[in-house]
């Protein structure tokens, strides 16, 4: 029973976390619970983002974090391909042309680098691009989405400090209290890093709650059905996109896997939050089915991986 949950975390994880929410949905008894349910969901969600990220982190030292090709590479694909897709669906729907260009524009996922590891990826280079890639979005977001929905009036300084605010907490404030802790502490860094996998099921149970808002997203949601249909579609196809070209880009460098999740793996949450602050909030349906997608994907590689250490 327990190698059938290590070996099939995500799925079980994402499964949990959409029963857990259509139980209080349905069960007229457990209302009075939600507020403090939502409450602890609240302290809960950026905690263990927090301490999974700084987990990770003390296993990279700084001196490992290089700026490879393939970085600029992706770079400039999030750049133009945002823009690209935005313009191709455009004339069919405006909609479904936002939220395809929020699944390409958003960064890469704070957790990617579990992932990668996981995986047998290069921790350290996919960290480096994350790093980068997040600066990238607080840069040209404000610059690009005002183009496409000109009428939210973005100042670009206040909507580069407001992407800033959701960034630095959950990603560059981990990333320092890991530096900190492998110089002033590295007993006490080892021992966090000893400890096989943590971060891994730290991100699971992240992923549980991140299920269980979509669920309830979606279910709750008044906008035609057949729009959202076409947005998660969408969707899917550019997450497999993403994940091919990230790959094949990587392959060519020697960094396949962290290629692929660099630019497969999307930071989800901070591109619903961008498509409910900038955007038609119905856009958010596309990155808040992009996070089934790309889980659903990242189970299938662990599978994989799985099946070929068991050959």
């Amino acid at each position: 029973m327990l190698k059938f949950l290590k070996n099939w975390t995500l799925p079980i994880a994402m499964l949990t976390g959409a029963l857990v929410y259509l139980l209080f949905a349905w069960i007229p008894f457990l209302e009075p619970t939600k507020p403090f349910v939502r409450s602890v969901v609240n302290f809960l969600t950026p905690s263990l983002i927090f301490v999974m990220l700084f987990v990770t982190f003390c296993k990279i030292s700084p001196k490992e974090l290089h700026l490879r090709r393939w970085h600029v590479w992706l770079s400039v694909f999030q750049i133009i391909g945002c823009v690209a897709v935005y313009y191709l669906l455009a004339p069919l729907n405006r909609i479904v042309a936002q939220a395809a260009m929020v699944c390409v524009i958003c960064p890469t996922a704070t957790a990617a680098a579990v992932i990668t590891g996981k995986l047998g990826g290069s921790a350290s280079s996919l960290t480096t691009y994350t790093l980068l890639s997040n600066l990238l979005t607080t840069i040209i977001v404000p610059i690009i989405f005002p183009i496409v929905e000109p009428h939210v009036g973005i100042d670009f300084f206040a909507s580069f400090l407001l992407i800033l605010a959701k960034i630095f907490p959950l990603l560059i404030c981990p990333f320092l209290a890991a530096c900190v802790m492998q110089y002033t502490f590295p007993k006490w860094n080892a021992k966090i890093t000893s400890v096989r996998d943590l971060a891994f099921y730290l991100w699971a149970i992240s992923l549980a709650i991140v299920t269980g808002e979509t669920v309830k997203s979606l279910m709750t949601s008044h906008a035609d059905p057949n729009v959202e249909l076409w947005i998660a579609l969408v969707a899917l196809i550019i997450c497999c996109l993403q994940f091919f070209l990230g790959k094949n880009i990587g392959g060519a460098y020697n960094d396949r896997i962290s290629g692929g999740q660099a630019l497969g793996q999307k930071n989800t949450v901070l591109a619903i939050w961008m498509a409910y602050t900038f955007l038609n909030p119905l856009s958010s349906v596309g990155p808040g089915s992009y996070v089934l997608w790309q889980n659903i994907i990242n189970s299938w590689q662990l599978w994989k991986k799985r099946k070929k250490e068991m050959q």
